[in-house]
């Protein structure tokens, strides 16, 4: 039997609710009371009335049924539920008469807590839609931002003002003045200049600009070294009120940007952030915001409350957050109490260790531009002269559209950047931009050097002049650009998606997706510098794109589908049975996927990727398959089984034998149903399998549960169960997609399942594993308490640019490093002390009281394969020991043949 949908009662509820319109059924007097101070309209008032209603029902039913539904009893009220509500119907309603910080006030709750029961409400109610769902995330981004930029405001603040002490003076009350006139300016100018409110960077280097502008009119009293002598440096000798009335306001602010920038190189150098990007933040931005607020730069420190009733107007608009609140230590933006239990715990340390602070935010996202700043260094936005001489070589040579086409797309990713960012932020957009230039010939040249050591070629006219292959390299190059100025690379989140998130930068591109995916996986290989979380941000667009971005309608994956169909009946060589058992290795480049056929309505014919072809001859005439297509199925086919493998242990442990069984309906529907994937989404598929084959068995497996489940894995959208298509541009949960449209196209195949005679299984893909490998990934010891082999991590700067691990090193921390002297033997001594005194039963074992098992090997991987050297070991001995064994082993026989040498030509020397 399918579920029932609750989307027929939602819709019963919504006919008796416009019934109810004129009426005034809402006598209650805290809703009232709440209404009122809110401003509630009539309209809004139904809609937060019902789903109030719709909430204590849930709660009563949960409570009656023994399920966990305390959540709403022990965190909230009713004057909270009430307010939560009518924020849910407001924002549904599109009237939204208040702002956040009004109803954070009214309902007596902090930010954070607030966000917490909301998604409580989502979880268990599961009456919260994707519009909600996207206000929230909005919200909570915003929040999470301003604290972290308040927090370094703080910071850098206290370093350039003298401390405010308990009992003030003249002189800490002007630097509290200062600050409330700072931290005023700073918001108002971020609400200002910035479009989107989770750019981190942008908005720390204008609290940059912000600083530098207080600090110059700051009396020097109240300053700090190197600030005091800085700021008495400099020429106070400008222009009087009368002069400066006929001149230029723009030209005098410009001059005085250009003459004046030694504050803010000092400031740059002291927090370790590029000049240059912030000087073009403060010349672009900054400065034209002084002009649409009334300030010149002549002025004074501007008052605090001027600023604030100007922020005042801006904040009322965007109706979110009150940022002045911040500086008033304020209740409601307080993180919550029970969001720091819930935090996850690392290991207690020893006491007596050097305890490392962990970077915050804006110092982590500063690092990384660092990292990208010092690989581009010698990069140029230019072809370079290797590359100008493989165009030279070409048949037809590729230099001029090359150069044209990045010119090209240069003025549109400014238009698009600024019309997302801020009209102020063009400048800043195109900054970025450049540097993506620079690392897309950097990479091209890398590419063209592995092809023609592959192919013993230079000549790669076909692929130079391949229009598609430039701009997907080239939307990779500021890809990475984006996502290393961006702080969602550095969470482990799939919901930190903001306006600049991929796939932005394909529609301003106007590519395909699946022409994209193309030149991820040569991309991240020709870049060996790419830091672990580019790589890791790279492999989840790669993932993106085959979950749902390469199944919208428009994508020629369909039409290449189509083309296989017509010339081979069926699309069963995407992965076949002895393919589909093989590990997810390949040899095929960047080269081989955009020369591989086939475009639609080509009529040339195609052939393996070889230095004839790779010029523009072909080798022979036959057709062959497509590998671009080939590669994406086995691809596809693996995040699928990893996915259905990680719900199947969550859900079906006691029933281990179903998996095989969904996933051979899951093939079978991408395989002979893929319309079904047309503007859909790869869980939604796999979902409904599960779902399909359970009721088949008589397998109580309710959806809810499914969905409650899939919530819990990593890089996971709520849209996915919630908004999914129909039919004809009609979106609705995931039951009702399975009841209307999974479960009519392939009922008789489900039922098939739940007969004598099942259809025969197909194959398990092999362990899906990532083709790519992280530099920085530490690989845990099987047995060990806590114990990593692990590459030294790079955090802190030296003085030459480059990064130093060898300055986050406690004293206590016990580092071996492989290949080099191994120095003191009192590492290994206390090493093995720290293994042994660590050390439990293990907890595999046998009722016969046998030797357990031993645990896996530990592999180090290299280029995809798992080094063995065959040597044998102990069942039970320690993993770790093993590992020092054969260290200790290598070591020897260095020192062995080190003594060899020496003692050789000692006795060449006595003869």
């Amino acid at each position: 039997m399918p579920p029932k949908s609750p989307r027929k009662a939602a819709g019963h509820a919504h006919e008796e609710l416009e019934s109810m319109g004129g009426r005034n059924e809402f006598q209650d007097p805290e809703f009232a009371s709440l209404c009122g101070k809110l401003r509630i309209s009539d309209h809004v008032k139904g809609r937060a009335w019902k789903t109030y209603e719709q909430l204590e029902r849930s709660v009563l039913v949960g409570v009656g049924t023994g399920c966990n539904e305390r959540w709403l009893m022990r965190d909230s009220n009713k004057t909270v539920s009430l307010g939560l509500c009518l924020f849910i119907a407001s924002v549904d309603c599109e009237e939204m008469a208040f702002t956040f910080t009004e109803l954070l006030k009214a309902i007596n709750m902090s930010v954070s807590r607030c966000f917490r029961i909301l998604k409580e409400m989502d979880i268990n109610v599961d009456n919260l839609s994707t519009k909600v769902d996207h206000a929230i995330s909005k919200l909570k981004t915003k929040y999470e931002t301003m604290c972290h930029l308040y927090q370094k405001f703080q910071r850098t603040f206290n370093v350039i003002f003298t401390e405010m002490a308990s009992n003030r003076t003249a002189n800490d009350s002007s630097t509290s003045s200062i600050l409330t006139a700072t931290w005023f300016m700073f918001i108002l100018a971020k609400g200002k200049v910035l479009q989107m409110d989770d750019d981190l960077v942008i908005s720390w280097q204008l609290l940059l600009c912000v600083l530098e502008y207080i600090l110059k009119r700051s009396p020097s009293e109240v300053l700090k070294e190197p600030y005091k002598s800085l700021v008495n440096s400099l020429s106070v000798n400008g222009p009087t009120r009368t002069s400066r009335r006929g001149q230029n306001r723009n030209r005098r602010a410009s001059q005085v940007a250009v003459t004046d920038m030694r504050v803010i190189e000092v400031l740059c150098k002291e927090n370790e952030c590029p000049v240059d990007e912030v000087k073009n933040v403060y010349t672009s931005s900054f400065v034209s915001f002084l002009d649409s607020v009334g300030i010149l730069m002549t002025d004074g420190i501007p008052k605090g409350e001027v600023m604030s009733k100007q922020y005042e107007e801006l904040y009322n608009k965007n109706k979110d957050i009150d940022a002045r609140l911040f500086l008033e230590n304020d209740e409601t933006l307080r993180a919550d109490v029970q969001d720091s239990l819930d935090q996850e715990r690392t290991p207690r340390k020893n006491l007596n260790e050097t305890l490392i602070p962990p970077q915050t935010p804006v110092r982590a996202v500063m690092n990384t531009i660092h990292q990208l700043a010092t690989v581009l260094n010698s990069a140029n936005d230019e072809p370079s002269d290797i590359l100008n001489t493989y165009f030279t070589k070409c048949t037809v040579n590729p230099k001029t559209n090359i150069v044209n086409k990045v010119e090209y797309l240069g003025h549109v990713f400014k238009e698009k950047f600024a019309s997302a960012v801020g009209q102020a932020c063009a400048e800043i957009g195109y900054q970025r931009y450049k540097l993506g230039v620079c690392l897309h010939y950097r990479v091209m040249e890398a590419i063209l050097k592995s092809e023609e050591q592959r192919l013993s070629v230079q000549n790669f006219s076909k692929l130079l002049n391949n229009e598609i292959f430039h701009t997907c390299l080239l939307a990779c190059a500021v890809e990475v650009v984006m996502a290393t100025y961006g702080r969602h690379i550095l969470q482990n989140q799939s919901n930190s998606i903001t306006d600049l998130s991929f796939p932005w930068i394909l529609d301003v591109f106007e590519l395909k997706a699946f022409d994209f995916l193309k030149v991820i996986e040569s991309f991240i290989k020709s870049e060996p510098s790419l830091s672990r979380d580019v790589i890791k941000h790279l492999e989840r667009c790669e993932h993106q794109i085959m979950e749902c971005l390469a199944w919208q309608s428009d994508s020629p994956l369909f039409d290449l589908i189509r083309q296989t169909k017509d010339r081979e009946g069926s699309i069963d060589h995407h992965e076949g049975t002895s393919i589909l058992q093989q590990p997810l290795q390949h040899n095929h480049t960047a080269a081989d996927l955009y020369l591989s056929p086939s475009r639609p309505n080509s009529h040339s014919s195609t052939a393996p990727t070889t230095p004839s072809n790779i010029n523009g001859l072909h080798a022979s005439p036959h057709q062959q398959k497509s590998k671009s297509l080939s590669l994406f199925y086995k691809k596809v086919y693996r995040l699928a089984y990893l996915r259905l493998k990680s719900l199947c242990s969550r859900l079906l442990s006691d029933h281990a034998d179903l998996e095989h069984i969904i996933w051979t309906l899951f093939q079978h529907t991408m395989q002979h149903e893929n319309e079904l994937m047309r503007d859909r989404h790869l869980d939604q598929i796999m979902m409904c399998s599960m779902y399909g084959i359970c009721k088949a068995k008589n397998i109580d497996l309710k959806f809810k549960t499914i969905v409650t489940a899939y919530r819990e894995l990593s890089n996971t959208n709520q849209e996915t169960f919630k908004h999914v298509l129909i039919r004809d541009n009609q979106h609705d949960s995931i039951i009702v997609f399975y009841n209307l449209v999974f479960m009519q196209r392939l009922k008789s195949n489900i039922l098939q399942y739940a007969s004598n005679r099942p259809p025969p299984l197909s194959p398990i893909p092999s362990i899906p594993q990532s083709p790519y490998r992280y530099a920085n990934s530490p690989l845990k010891v099987p047995g060990g308490n806590n114990i990593y082999v692990s590459p030294l991590k790079n955090v802190y700067k030296t003085s030459d640019g480059m990064l130093s691990p060898t300055k986050i090193t406690p004293r206590s921390r016990f580092l071996v490093s492989i290949g080099e002297s191994f120095g003191s033997p009192d590492k290994f001594q206390k090493i093995n002390q720290m293994v042994k005194s660590s050390e439990r039963p293990l907890k595999r074992s046998t009722g016969d009281g046998a030797v357990p098992k031993p645990l896996k090997k530990l592999r180090f991987d290299t280029d995809g394969q798992d080094e063995a050297d065959g040597s044998k070991h102990i069942p039970g001995e320690s993993k770790f020991h093993q590992k020092l064994a054969e260290m200790t082993s290598t070591r020897t026989r260095i020192q062995k043949q080190k003594l060899e040498e020496s003692t050789g030509i000692t006795k060449n020397e006595d003869k």
